[in-house]
């Protein structure tokens, strides 16, 4: 902002300074000045009087002559640059800005005066408040008005239901006043930070808080606040009504407001006649971080503000009304809906809808329908706003443009014709009342099947059919389809009467079947509506029909309307469910076209569809014997060649209507039956080029330097890392020919690398040829390693396929660390290198599962057609396992996204170089601090074996590391208190012992030793103490620590906090397998010196707290036991545990204590 400052004022300055009759050359620096000084904005300044003090050093100064000119341009100037419409400079001679005074204070009367003025109200029907407000009190004048207000006016408001608050008028008023307003409209607890205001004469800031105590009642929180506002509202007002809206405590109608400012004053400029008017300060609310200043407050419901007021009552008889729609709503569908078990949940739903959020009728209608949809997702469920008149409307009775009720009426229902082609036509526009389906049949057999039966197709024009009742559908689709065995066409449930009916073939159409086998064409438009949209949804869902024409109205007859009492809400519900004959609901939406194109058009295309389909039968036919022939699998390829020829029969293809529908469905049958994404079938008019392999042209030698530069990148990154990008696989004859090249380009430079990472995530593939080539480097020529075996269904032969003897060059070391990088892109010969690195355990994979592709791919014409196939026609065999992965691709070793391939790879390799150093500095922390100083030395040794076994060269985290280092140092050791954690255990179990307890003349102390897995063993002297007698000190334990190697003795303490409960008296331990370390330490010490009986089980035989030790540089923590027991016997429970006296389960040990005190005590 100070660059812009600075900019302006210097083009302003060397463009249109005025002469030195008109204004002193201090005129911008005293601007300046006062800005400086007043502007609430200083942040914005900074560096406007040095750019001004240069500009008025200019030479190139032209002059304007009309002071009120220049008062404009300044104007426009200041404005621009700070994007603050309130700054304005005039040019006003003989004028003097009205100095501000201190004002008397006014008498009770002229504060009366004052507040009937600013402040008027009524109550309107439905008890709705009004209160307006003109000008905003300050502090002081509430304080002395204060009672009277509240006498005279809120105390008829604060009774009513809803408030109208209107600040449409009010342009004045005092900061002061804000947080009075405001806190009458929140709670009482709980003060809160409505606004911060900045003053930028006294560099101040004053935070404006709700008040915690008021004269009168708050108005209630669940009661709505609307508040009305336009263009006139300023200052205070505009600050007050954004408070309210965002606090949600006021609801804003009207226009954006004037964007004011809370104190704004004019100041002359120096002593000449300019002045500027200047805010002196500004809000920023704690809210929003945000200001209303300059930009206004704008509503939530915008209307021009002569409207507010009617539109603010109209939102309120809205939100009022909102409960009683609701109950209805429930109501209505409780009776109605369909889905009977969905009734609850909506019931549920609808009731979430919160009066005060509504804002219109529209807005009502909007929530209850996404509520609607969020439960039931039924598109026929709907309420709208009617716009007609009123009146209700049931689309389960809607009439039909005719009624068919007389036999003369139905022999002229039926227009049927024989086309070229040996092809059917009929056309009806009309579906029969259910009365006249008696005599629809013979109607049919004389009139229809009779002419048409013959036919090789048949075309039902239904694009004139506005449909009628459904009870004549299962009549016509029994006529095409035969009579045995019978099909199920569609059940309806009707929510009405409570049943379901099942509609399927009618012996009734008997002989005079059209049969199953020839082809239906329909022809639609957005006329087609009701019963005919319901036939030609299920023929077309049946698989027993094209349809060809327009998307259809979406006009059925399943549901009622209701008009809610007291709205202009319509509340539509279907109370009738449809269920096709693959048991999935139809919600009535519009019946769509297999074709689609203009219902004039209809006829032309459907004559083209026929013609095609005549084919249709062949092209299924052999692309299943292609499969037979080519396909890698053959008892795959028998699958899909039956089950082709059973989805024809099942009428799966009459839904395909030219080449390219043909080959989507062709491609998603296979793939959907054989599991393989790589069988494609596609349309082209042109001959595809082989994707079979073919020898390369071998490459001049001038252009192999530009070939290795654009198919290869090399690249050795810090601490010797290796980096090759490939991203296709070439034949294995241009490699030989390009060997010397390759080798100079590009393998020398990578072969002496430490880790090598091959980058194959954007590599698709290739020849195969070139993979053994690419292998051999990463191994040893001998022995030979088998790579992978290849099925060829063409020779129907199996290749396996080995690592070379002779390589061209060096080979890589087989002890160095290869990653490859994959991607879901990386196919084909570049997957296989991939999977055969991965099984031989030779590459670390990283990145996504490859793409699953194939090795050999071939094209096959299917028929004399534009339709080809692609089928892999080579399957590859893990070297491994012997199972087929070429269809699913290679799984990587770390899944992450491609983009995160390097980076992982880059961390996992800077891992594994220090993973030696780890494991022998985890031994040597063994060997100098594990209690057991022998076992610790013979861990240390096995760990470092077997590191040069190999052992850890494929961790890839050290999450891993821990894992696996755990489990060998518990292997070793035999102690499983002996580990590696990946992160430090933050926090540990206490020693907890119960107080003690009377029992009768006796003690109990329930020390439940069951559920203490332990502590710092600095507590046992403690401890102990408190069962023993004082004056006699009591030898508990020795303890050896490793790491200082030396011996201390756990002795009784002379002194305890506390009454002790002494060495006579009764002592019961209670323990279980998980009772450990400093636990156990206590109860060994207990049972070892006779003080106790220990009833339960076996402890867990763990350990003195271990030492967590840093492997510095990781987050890998070593924790080791070094102290142990020392006992005079040469036993301990370190790894054993402490076997009780009584063995009884952990769970029954409590009452087995009481039963054993009974005892004891017992006369």
């Amino acid at each position: 902002m100070a660059g812009s400052i600075c900019f302006w004022l210097t083009v302003l300055l060397s463009s249109s300074t005025p002469s030195a009759e008109i204004i002193q050359s201090t005129l911008m620096l005293d601007m300046a000045g006062v800005l400086l000084d007043k502007y609430c904005f200083p942040e914005n300044l900074v560096g406007m009087r040095e750019a001004i003090r240069q500009a008025n050093q200019s030479e190139e100064i032209l002059h304007v002559t009309d002071p009120h000119t220049l008062a404009a341009v300044l104007t426009s100037g200041v404005q621009g640059a700070l994007n603050d419409p309130r700054l304005l400079i005039s040019y006003e001679p003989g004028s003097s800005p009205v100095a501000q005074e201190d004002v008397p204070p006014l008498s009770p009367e002229m504060l009366t005066e004052l507040t009937q003025k600013a402040i008027k109200f009524q109550i309107f029907q439905d008890n709705v408040g009004y209160l307006r407000l003109d000008h905003i009190l300050g502090g002081d004048v509430v304080k002395v008005v204060g009672p009277a207000l509240v006498a005279r006016v809120w105390k008829y408001l604060v009774d009513t239901d809803a408030l109208i608050l209107d600040l449409r008028y009010c342009a004045s008023g005092q900061v002061s006043g804000i947080p009075f307003v405001i806190s009458y409209f929140c709670q009482a607890n709980g003060k809160i930070h409505i606004d911060s205001i900045y003053d930028r004469p006294s560099n101040s800031t004053q935070d404006i808080w709700t008040l915690a105590s008021l004269l009168g009642d708050r108005y209630s929180q669940d009661k709505d606040v609307l508040v009305l506002i336009s263009k006139g509202t300023q200052g205070v007002a505009e600050d007050v009504a954004y408070i309210l809206k965002h606090l949600d405590r006021g609801l804003l109608v009207g226009e954006r407001t004037a964007g004011g400012s809370l104190n704004i004053q004019k100041f002359r400029i120096g002593s000449t006649d300019f002045f500027i008017t200047v805010p002196l300060s500004r809000s920023i609310s704690p809210l929003t971080g945000q200001s209303w200043e300059v930009n206004g407050v704008f509503p939530v419901v915008l209307v021009n503000a002569e409207q507010a007021l009617e539109k603010a009552t109209s939102i309120l008889a809205v939100r009022r009304a909102v409960p009683s729609v609701i109950r209805n709503v429930i109501e209505l569908l409780s009776a109605y809906y369909s889905f009977v078990d969905h009734v609850p949940a909506l019931a549920r739903q609808v009731s979430m809808v919160v009066d005060s959020a509504v804002i219109s009728e529209q807005d009502l209608a909007a929530k209850l329908n996404y509520e609607f949809q969020a439960i039931c997702e039924d598109p026929r469920l709907l309420i709208r706003v009617r716009t007609e008149p009123a009146g209700a409307v049931d689309q389960s009775s809607v009439p039909t443009p005719n009624d068919f009720t007389s036999p003369h009426a139905l022999d002229t229902m039926f227009q049927v014709e024989i086309l070229p082609g040996n092809i059917g036509y009929l056309r009806f526009d009309e579906f029969p009342d259910i009365a006249l389906l008696p005599m629809l049949t013979p109607l049919l057999v004389e009139k229809v099947w009779g002419v048409i039966q013959r036919t090789d197709n048949l075309i039902v024009d239904l694009r004139f059919n506005t449909g009628g009742t459904s009870a004549a559908v299962s009549l016509l689709l029994s006529h095409f389809h035969e009579q045995t065995p019978p099909i199920l066409f569609f059940t309806v449930y009707n929510r009405l009467t409570n049943t379901s009916t099942e509609f399927s073939t009618l012996p009734s159409s008997g002989r005079h079947s059209y049969g199953s086998r020839k082809g239906i064409y329909i022809l639609t438009s957005h006329r087609t509506a009701t019963a005919a949209e319901e036939f030609a949804y299920l023929m077309q869902s049946l698989n027993r029909a094209t349809v060809i024409g327009e998307i259809t109205s979406g006009t059925i007859l399943h549901s009622k309307s209701f008009q809610i009492e007291n709205t202009n809400l319509v509340l539509t519900i279907p109370f009738i469910n449809f269920l096709d004959n693959n048991g999935e609901y139809w919600l009535g939406g519009a019946v769509v076209p297999d074709a689609i194109v203009l219902s004039e058009e209809a006829m032309d295309k459907t004559m083209e569809i026929i013609a095609f389909h005549a084919g249709v039968l062949e092209l299924v036919e052999d692309t299943g014997s292609l499969l037979k022939v080519h396909y890698a699998i053959p008892e795959v390829a028998t699958r899909l060649n039956l089950a082709l020829g059973t989805k024809w029969l099942e009428g799966s293809y009459r839904l395909v209507v030219d080449y390219e529908s043909l080959a989507s469905q062709l491609t998603s049958d296979l793939r959907e039956i054989s599991g393989d994404h790589r069988l494609h079938v596609f349309y082209s008019d042109t001959q595809p080029d082989s994707l079979e392999d073919h020898p390369e042209n071998i490459p001049s030698p001038e252009e192999l330097t530009y070939i290795i530069h654009a198919l290869f990148r090399v690249e050795v990154l810090p601490h010797n890392v290796g980096y090759l990008r490939f991203d296709v696989m070439t034949d294995a004859e241009i490699i030989k020919v390009i060997g010397p090249q390759l080798l100079e380009q590009v393998w020398n430079k990578l072969v002496n690398t430490d880790t090598l990472i091959i980058d194959m995530r954007y590599n698709v593939g290739g020849y195969s040829t070139a993979i053994p080539v690419l292998c051999s480097y990463f191994f040893a020529p001998e022995p030979a390693r088998h790579l992978y075996t290849v099925f060829d269904r063409i020779t129907s032969s199996t290749s396996e396929i080995w690592t070379m003897p002779k390589v061209l060059g060096q080979r890589y070391a087989p002890h160095k660390d290869i990653y490859i990088l994959t991607s879901h892109i990386t196919g084909s010969a570049a997957e296989a290198f991939t999977k055969a690195m991965k099984d031989l355990k030779r590459a670390t994979v990283i990145g996504e599962p490859t793409i699953g592709g194939a090795l050999s791919v071939g094209t096959y014409r299917i028929t004399s057609s534009d339709l080809y196939v692609s089928i892999p026609s080579q399957v590859v065999l893990s070297a491994v396992t012997g199972k087929v992965w070429s269809i699913s691709g290679a799984e990587p070793d770390v899944t992450v996204q491609a983009n995160e391939a390097m980076d992982v790879a880059l961390g996992i390799i800077g891992l594994r170089v220090k993973i030696p150093w780890i494991v022998r500095t985890a031994g040597k922390l063994v060997a100098d601090n594990y209690a057991f100083a022998v076992t610790g030395a013979r861990v240390a040794g096995q760990l470092v074996e077997l590191v040069h076994q190999g052992k850890y060269t494929l961790v890839n985290s050290e999450a891993q590391l821990a894992q696996t280092l755990s489990e060998d140092l518990e292997k070793l050791a035999g102690d499983r208190h002996l580990k590696v954690v990946h992160k430090p255990e933050n926090a540990q179990d206490e020693m907890i012992c119960e107080d003690p307890m009377p029992f009768c003349s006796l003690v109990l102390l329930r020390a439940a030793k069951r559920y203490n897995t332990g502590g710092p063993t600095s507590w046992i002297p403690a401890m102990c103490s408190y069962f023993f007698d004082e004056g006699n000190r009591v030898l508990l334990d020795t303890i050896y620590n490793r790491p200082s190697d030396t011996t201390s003795q756990l002795w009784t303490t002379p002194q305890v906090a506390g009454e002790r409960y002494g060495s006579k008296r009764e002592l019961i331990l209670l323990t279980s397998k998980y009772t450990s370390g400093a636990a156990e330490e206590f109860v060994f010490v207990m049972k070892r010196l006779g003080r106790a009986l220990v009833v339960g089980e076996r402890t867990s035989g763990g350990s003195h707290p271990p030492q967590n030790y840093h492997m510095e540089d990781t987050n890998l923590y070593l924790s080791i036991p070094t102290n142990r027991s020392n006992t005079p016997e040469g036993f301990s429970w370190e790894g054993t545990g402490v076997a009780p006296h009584l063995e009884v389960p952990a769970d029954t040990a409590l009452e087995k204590a009481k039963e054993i005190l009974n005892q004891l005590i017992m006369p």
